[in-house]
């Protein structure tokens, strides 16, 4: 690919990133509300900070660094070059947010010059699609962390301007129904010449059981009425680190729930709003997640189910392009089975967040030249999350539609409920 057409694309994910910092204050971008979040501000930098350290820095002539200590603030890497999250970003009062924007402005003007100097070459290529994928995960990852920075606030305040959640999805909900798979061997994994993290391969075989998918996502009314039959205080339905979590955490309801005045209440980036027993339910942990199927009968599905159901079905849903941060349907149209496998929420899985048979760190994708500066922009991407996490797929409302693939693969802790994340239900075929 030219270096030119990159240059645009890198162009048009900075400027949507710039679009989605303009509502807000200065104040709202630098403040830190959980240790595993980051401020806006950071996000912002950080985006720039890939392309100096892993493009700029290698490619430049005469490179010299927009200020030194930006290439260790903005660093989602420790001095051994280890992936980590830091939980003192929140303390960065400067650099202000006006000079994060000229950082990013500058690193512009500088991606702009290389490419009028340079001819890509495949690992340039590479880089640089790397950095926009990474860009666009953080546009994600910077809406996720500002909704919880905002619900903190007595003030509710509102990201995009009010609008009646209740009238968004036009239908009520269809009735839940089951679809039936055949047992076979499949294959799963990435498979094509676009792009791909490397977690996503090597394409490999799995044999799959019969078993069967729900139609939809799990509504807020369903779960509403697990919390009634008291489901949050029955250990039956939970792991017993669940079980522990819920005593520890003294959670009773999803993460932006609020009951008040005998009605309950959602939080939104579009402001408080009743809620709305027909859309999906959203933040959940896997924990719950799990206890919801066990209560009702059910489990969750496998991430080789999943990916089975979801390569036979076209990408389309509710993605953070049409600038609307709120799951909008549980159905996307009569003429397809499955609803919502893409967009609206993340979906967890059964599946632990491992290593696919065959993968290797450093060469999963076998047309990928070895290269120190890869295997560090990668890093974040492999084996060193591999460990105590579990796999969602589909993506959300607030995930941009580019960074999704049947085979994309997303993975949080047990525990996490600042994701955007939902249920769909699955069982073995009786």
């Amino acid at each position: 690919m030219d270096i030119k057409i990159l240059l645009d694309e890198y162009n048009a994910t900075r400027s949507r990133t710039m679009e989605l910092i303009e509502p807000l204050l200065e104040e709202d971008c630098c403040v830190q509300s959980l240790p595993e979040a980051s401020p806006v501000k950071w996000h912002l930098g950080h985006a720039a900070w890939f392309f100096e350290a892993f493009v700029l820095q290698h490619y430049e002539t005469a490179f010299q660094p927009f200020q030194q200590e930006f290439l260790t603030m903005f660093s989602s890497y420790n001095s051994s070059n280890v992936p980590h999250p830091d939980p003192k970003r929140g303390l960065f009062t400067r650099p202000s947010l006006k000079a994060t924007r000229e950082y990013c402005h500058n690193i512009d003007e500088r991606m702009t010059n290389l490419s009028h100097q340079v001819t890509a070459d495949e690992m340039l290529q590479m880089i640089i699609t790397l950095g926009i994928h990474h860009e666009l995960q953080h546009q994600e990852l910077m809406l996720t962390d500002l909704k919880h920075l905002l619900s903190q606030n007595p003030l509710n305040p509102i990201y995009q301007p009010k609008i009646d959640l209740r009238a968004t999805d036009s239908s009520i909900s269809a009735p839940l129904k089951w679809h039936s798979f055949d047992a076979g061997i499949i294959e799963i994994g990435y498979e094509g010449e676009g792009f791909s993290y490397d977690n996503e391969s090597p394409r490999h075989k799995q044999y799959l059981y019969p078993y069967q998918l729900a139609s939809r996502l799990v509504t807020n009314g369903e779960y509403l009425q697990f919390i009634e039959d008291n489901g949050y205080d029955n250990p039956c339905f939970w792991f017993s680190e669940g079980w522990n979590w819920i005593k520890s955490t003294h959670c009773h309801h999803p993460l932006y729930w609020r009951h008040e005045a005998g009605a309950w209440k959602e939080f939104t980036l579009h402001g408080l709003v009743p809620l709305n027993l027909n859309l999906p339910v959203i933040h959940i942990s896997y924990y719950e997640a799990s206890a919801f199927a066990q209560w009702r009968g059910a489990r969750l599905p496998t991430e080789a189910e999943w990916e089975n159901t979801a390569s036979l079905q076209k990408i389309a849903g509710d993605f953070a392009d049409n600038n609307y941060f709120h799951p909008r349907h549980t159905a996307i149209g009569e003429s397809v089975k499955i609803n919502a496998l893409y967009g609206s929420a993340w979906e967890w899985t059964q599946s632990s967040y491992s290593p696919y048979p065959g993968y290797n760190p450093k060469k999963s994708n076998s047309n990928k030249p070895k290269s120190d500066i890869w295997d560090v922009a990668v890093g974040e991407y492999n084996s060193e999350s591999m460990v105590n996490q579990y796999v969602l797929r589909g993506g959300s409302c607030i995930t941009p539609r580019k960074r999704i693939r049947p085979s994309m693969r997303n993975f949080f802790p047990a525990e996490t409920r600042w994701q955007f994340s939902g249920i769909r239900l699955a069982r073995n075929e009786t």
